[in-house]
């Protein structure tokens, strides 16, 4: 491993953490809070390192699919013990692994919390825990291949390494102007659920970081009641429908400003994600009408859930912890099933659940003729069968260390739906569970074991595991 290019990088991303923290300072400074300190010492200690690995260290070769996987393991978890600082310093999150918590769960666009209170934060924190949702979004490094001059082979490890889904694709010939294209696609998207919030009355400050919320599938949001706060259909309508578009591969935007309407309507991946979520919201709606009384209720709430859960937002307008049993079994298959590769959502994804379903049926076409040669297709396209592989494999590791969690949580005494729940809401990058861990509730009453537990899940979750199991193969750092 190359370890000059290792800590150059890592020095340039905490040296990126660095300025973006300067602005919550900026607002800590305009609302004269007591977190003034706490973020100015935060950002002059994370630029003075990143200076330090980023200048002193030079770079020598062009990066390996090794270092690619190292260097975006190191730098989210560099990213989360940096970022945990304004919260601990300002004493507003006494232990520091709580505070680590909340940053991993922001920056991965988790949204689980261990703050019972929300609302008794100041603006500035506020602020940062829903802007790291933003950063965190899109993916950190895609936000450096973005505005760095790096070489296409430096450029392609990463990117494959961070990029959520079972293959990384190149929208143009080169990978940073790919970059640039979808942090646009992302910036321009943002602006305008900022705008449509805005005029629907809601407070330019809660307009802002709702939309970083929704932007990043995180829902970190600044109410104790999260946007049922609101109480407003059209702001459960805006948030709904950008929820549901954060959640497509931002690929079939590009298409669209190409023009290339024909290859989005066809797109197999989008027919499935949307299907879901209807079928899903029909029969929420229908299952619930009994306890709002109207269809127009059924279906705003009904819709609202189902596309935060689906596009592992987390946000909520109702406690679904009281909802019926067939309610509530459906959230918690739409957690595992996620949202699409390509987008800023978590989950296990719907394409990789197209390619395991498709290789299955093919299988036992296989048993039943065995001579035949047949292929998974996507659109009408074969599958790589380095991509089958890729998604059996992880399928397999993503059982593993659920089950794990699991079991290592149960030390706590939770009931079995919390603990299940629980890993399920971080490994899926989700927010919200069931029973303690639901809408009302939060993560405070685990142990400090059980929160690394998580804090891992959400990381592995985010990276899509193999990154961070990288991390632990002595092989890797030879």
């Amino acid at each position: 491993m190359n370890y000059r290019n290792v800590l150059s990088i890592l020095g340039t991303v905490l040296l990126a953490e660095g300025i973006l923290l300067s602005v919550p300072l900026l607002i800590s400074l305009f609302s004269r809070d007591d977190c003034i300190p706490a973020f100015g010492f935060s950002a002059l200690i994370t630029i003075i390192i990143g200076l330090i690995l980023s200048l002193a260290i030079k770079k020598t070769s062009d990066l390996t699919a090794k270092d690619g996987f190292i260097i975006c393991g190191l730098s989210w978890i560099v990213l989360s013990l940096f970022g945990a600082l304004p919260f601990f310093i300002s004493g507003h999150i006494n232990s520091y692994v709580d505070a680590v918590f909340e940053t991993v769960s922001g920056l991965t666009t988790t949204g689980s919390s261990v703050i019972s209170d929300v609302e008794s934060l100041p603006k500035s924190l506020l602020f940062w825990r829903s802007f790291t949702h933003w950063i965190g979004g899109m993916g950190v490094l895609v936000f450096i291949l973005a505005v760095l001059p790096l070489s296409q082979s430096r450029t392609m490890h990463l990117m494959k390494a961070e990029v959520p889904g079972p293959k990384v694709g190149k929208l143009v010939s080169k990978l940073r102007f790919t970059a640039q294209i979808l942090y646009a696609i992302y910036i321009v998207l943002t602006i305008i659920e900022v705008l449509l919030l805005l005029i629907g009355g809601m407070p330019l400050f809660d307009s802002v970081v709702n939309s970083f919320a929704t932007a990043g599938t995180g829902g970190f949001a600044i109410k104790n009641a999260s946007i049922a706060a609101y109480n407003s259909p059209y702001f459960d309508g805006v948030i709904t429908v950008f929820m549901v578009l954060f959640g497509i591969n931002f690929n079939l935007y590009y298409l669209i400003l190409l023009g290339d309407i024909k290859s989005v309507l066809k797109n197999r991946e989008l027919h499935v994600y949307l299907g879901i979520l209807i079928l899903a919201t029909a029969i929420i709606a229908v299952d619930i009408y009994s306890l709002y009384g109207s269809v127009f209720e059924s279906i705003r709430y009904s819709s609202f859930q189902v596309a935060s859960i689906m596009t592992t937002t987390g946000f909520a307008t109702s406690d679904f912890n009281q909802w019926s049993n067939l309610s509530k079994t459906i959230l918690v298959t739409l957690m595992f099933i996620g949202s699409c590769a390509g987008s800023t959502g978590g989950g296990i994804k719907v394409s990789r659940i197209m390619i395991l379903i498709r290789n299955s049926a093919r299988e036992i076409k296989r048993m039943i003729m065995p001579r035949a040669v047949m292929s998974v297709k996507i659109d009408g396209k074969p599958v790589e069968n380095d991509t089958i592989a890729g998604a059996h494999s992880y399928l397999c590791v993503y059982l593993l260390i659920f089950f794990a969690s699991v079991i290592i949580l149960s030390v706590d005494q939770f009931d079995l739906t919390t603990n299940f729940t629980s890993v399920a809401a971080c490994i899926n990058n989700i927010g919200p569970g069931l029973s303690a861990v639901g809408p009302t509730g939060n993560f405070s009453a685990f142990s400090d074991v059980s929160k690394i537990v998580l804090i891992f899940d959400m990381l592995a979750g985010r990276l899509e595991i193999f990154p961070i199991l990288m991390l632990f193969n002595i092989s890797a750092w030879k």
